[in-house]
């Protein structure tokens, strides 16, 4: 598909930019035209979605049509705007993407949630470990809420690594964070003290399924952070047992997890070692994340529904 298959060039206005924008990209599939072509035209103005409230009969420069004729037919190509802008807000925290780095989901916020409600002291000296950090919005946005805690974040891409560290610098958090390029397939011996908590949003789709997600998914999200192999579960098996060989005594593991995997990831959780807490649904129902802690495995009776 080509951006020149959408009639029109975009007029003059703010006001106008936006609705031709909103046009292009209704025909072109996208939902929520509206939003996204108000977000995309007045980010690239230097202003918030409310600029166009503020300043509808603002005159486009022929240099900023031009900037945003270009993002536009990049989102037409259904590139999510996120990834046009260079930055993604989660938790209310702007966190900068690159190719390596998953675009962060509303979804995620839930194991953020998750996490700090099960914590007691928010002011305790918590040492935090992300698995697969991507951006590093994990781990960045739990120590934004917990003012003595550190942590480590580790991707097995290093460009990820770097931008998660970039991100870090950015939110003032960088004394309190470290990012490394490293494996969890390589085992997890970072650290000489355990963890208190270990975050980990691994790829859970299934092979088969990564064609069939939106455009916007399938086509700019780095593979090897979607791929979960056949059954969407290779990442788990791989990561529970060496994360709970790190995990402190009574510390505990938060693991986001896709649609009707919550089963099969207990089962894997009580199989080393760790007992499972609770499932969190996210805002539209689906059990999203799931917390297992690190206690006396005697005490806790196998998970009754799971499978695999």
């Amino acid at each position: 598909m080509s951006a020149k298959t959408f009639p029109g060039p975009l007029p003059g206005t703010l006001a106008e930019a936006v609705a031709g924008a909103a046009r292009r990209l209704a025909a072109a599939g996208v939902d929520e035209p509206r939003r996204d072509a108000r977000l995309l035209v007045c980010r690239l103005l230097g202003g918030g979605p409310e600029l166009l409230l503020a300043q509808p009969e603002r005159l486009l420069s022929g240099a900023e049509a031009a900037r945003v004729e270009a993002a536009v037919a990049r989102r037409v190509l259904r590139e999510p705007v996120s990834r046009i802008l260079g930055q993604r807000e989660f938790w209310s925290l702007p966190f900068a993407l690159n190719g390596d780095t998953l675009d962060p989901r509303p979804d995620s916020e839930t194991l953020v949630e998750a996490v700090l409600a099960a914590l007691p002291d928010r002011a305790a000296p918590l040492r935090i470990l992300d698995l697969g950090t991507g951006s590093g919005c994990l781990l960045l946005a739990l120590l934004s809420e917990l003012p003595h805690a550190g942590g480590c974040g580790i991707d097995i891409s290093a460009a990820a690594a770097a931008l998660a560290a970039e991100n870090a610098a950015r939110l003032g958090l960088g004394g309190r964070a470290r990012f490394l390029r490293h494996s969890w397939e390589d085992g997890l011996d970072l650290a000489p003290d355990p963890w208190d908590v270990i975050v980990a949003n691994p790829p859970y789709i299934a092979s088969g399924e990564i064609a069939g997600l939106a455009p916007e998914v399938a086509g700019y999200d780095p593979p090897a952070a979607l791929d979960g192999g056949p059954d969407g579960l290779g990442a788990y098996r791989a990561l529970i047992p060496v994360a709970a060989e790190v995990l402190k005594p009574g510390g505990f593991i938060a693991l986001e997890i896709g649609q009707g995997q919550a089963g099969p990831v207990e089962a894997l959780l009580f199989d080393a070692g760790l007992i499972p807490l609770r499932r969190v649904a996210d805002l539209a129902g689906v059990e999203r994340c799931l917390l297992a802690l690190k206690g006396p495995k005697e005490a806790a009776p196998r998970p009754a529904d799971s499978r695999g």
